[in-house]
């Protein structure tokens, strides 16, 4: 099969690896120029402008680095190579909660970098793989029509690139990421419209990258790298070659944190919660503190009331679902679509048919789909939660995921298995679902981290937070 992939980030790369080492033959068009042989130069020297939050905080987490060491083993040796920092969350536990080591253990394991350089390593990977071509400087505009289905569904033959050209094909995924154009390119084709839920995640994040002058990362603080405290969470991300980022994430409504956006109160308000000032101790590789706001929480559909809008076009990653990035899914669910996209189309030969776009459709709803619903459900819970704390309000939820989710955090603070199942979850690893539904631990969550609303967490109040954010 003859496939063109519209967009060459992470996912978009991956996904042509596997399907050019599964005998198929696979264009990748991208805007951007390619990355720099170096890794680490990547850092300073390259634009990727495609991809809105190349240079934001990133991690990545165990069920990506689980993925290639199965699917691309040469990648994860190549991040390795470049600096990429492995660890397992559970050597920051103290050794009464982390327990004795258990089978499975080593699924917690981590291998993760700045966005930059594992998009180049991936990139190197993809450059020297036969029946894979990178078309790099020019950019999919719009989809070339074949001729309809017996159903009279408008069908894809390829893509029209900006520069004029067109580049026939059997199927065109759609890997554009957050920005994805595919709608408007439907509309070109005359299709029926997709089916878009889109809204605004609600989040803002302020963030900034650090470099240890001695090698040393700052020492982990609290069970996971999402840390909550009333009306703003703080992320803690280790990253490769002696690199970090932290991020503060505010309700993108709370106009008293936007001042968060200047380096001096940004900085004043990591260091004024206990144990977090080191992190913000390292030379920072930014001169100012980024932000990102107005990103979309959407998930889209070929399929409409049970007939395709389109045959020979399909969603991969971010184009067909995107969720608040803070607690760091996304790449893993990407790669978890990825791989899907491969075993789907295993021996399909042919243009791609309405047959084809419904079975992506179920068996996207079906490896991925549980992943988007669950986050867009912690997103909606912890966004209500930061709002009504920000009113001077207690929140309180009808939805009992929301106490047992809190329960389960406290409960990971005490006992070994709630622990895993709480890593199980924030790694990609487990539906909270099934870590719950594990032997014990439902029963051990109730019983340890019912009480969880009277543990404090030492840290600023609601106006100490507003006044370092106002200078």
């Amino acid at each position: 099969m003859k496939i063109v992939i519209a967009g060459g980030g992470i996912i978009g790369l991956s996904s042509a690896l596997l399907l050019a080492r599964d005998g198929h033959e696979v264009i990748v068009v991208e805007r951007d120029p390619a990355p720099p042989a170096d890794p680490i130069a990547a850092w300073d020297d390259w634009e990727h402008r495609s991809v809105t939050q190349v240079r934001m905080a990133h991690h990545f987490a165990p069920r990506f680095r689980g993925l290639l060491e199965r699917e691309l083993p040469d990648v994860l040796d190549g991040l390795v190579a470049a600096g990429a920092y492995r660890y397992s969350p559970l050597d920051h536990l103290p050794a009464d909660v982390r327990g004795s080591t258990r089978p499975g253990d080593d699924a917690f394991d981590t291998v993760t970098a700045r966005r930059v350089v594992v998009e180049s390593v991936v990139d190197a990977a993809a450059s020297s793989t036969s029946g894979l071509r990178i078309r790099r400087g020019d950019a999919v505009a719009g989809l070339v029509a074949g001729p309809p289905d017996p159903s009279r569904i408008p069908s894809v033959a390829g893509v029209r690139l900006a520069s004029g050209e067109e580049i026939a094909c059997d199927l065109v995924v759609d890997a554009g990421g957050r920005r994805s154009a595919l709608p408007g390119w439907l509309d070109d084709l005359g299709a029926a419209p997709c089916l878009d839920v889109v809204e605004d995640s609600g989040f803002t994040y302020y963030g900034r990258h650090f470099r240890s002058a001695d090698g040393s990362l700052p020492e982990q603080q609290g069970e996971t790298l999402l840390n909550e405290f009333g009306s703003v969470s703080i992320l803690t991300l280790p990253a490769d070659n002696s690199t970090w980022s932290v991020v503060v994430v505010v309700a993108a409504g709370d106009a008293p944190l936007r001042g968060l956006s200047r380096t001096d109160r940004w900085t004043d308000t990591v260091r004024s919660i206990p144990g977090f000032g080191q992190w913000v101790d390292g030379e920072p590789l930014e001169d100012r503190v980024m932000t990102m706001a107005k990103i979309e929480d959407r998930i889209r559909s070929l399929v409409v009331d049970g007939c395709p809008v389109a045959t020979g076009v399909l969603t991969l990653g971010d184009a067909w679902a995107c969720t608040n990035p803070s607690v760091g899914r996304g790449i893993s669910i990407g790669m978890l679509h990825a791989v899907a996209l491969r075993d789907t189309l295993h021996d399909r030969a042919g243009r791609a048919d309405a047959a084809l776009t419904r079975q992506w459709d179920e068996e996207t709803a079906r490896t991925v789909g549980p992943w988007f619903e669950a986050t867009r459900a912690g997103d909606r819970l912890r966004l209500a939660e930061m709002q009504a704390l920000a009113a001077g309000e207690e929140f309180t939820s009808d939805d009992p995921g929301f106490e047992i989710g809190r329960a389960l955090g406290a409960a990971a603070t005490a006992d070994p298995e709630c622990a895993r199942a709480l890593f199980g979850i924030a790694g990609v690893l487990q539906l909270p679902g099934d870590a719950l539904a594990a032997p014990g631990v439902f029963d051990t969550v109730l019983a340890v981290g019912a009480d969880w609303r009277d543990v404090a967490r030492p840290g600023p109040s609601r106006a100490e937070l507003v006044n370092l954010a106002a200078g």
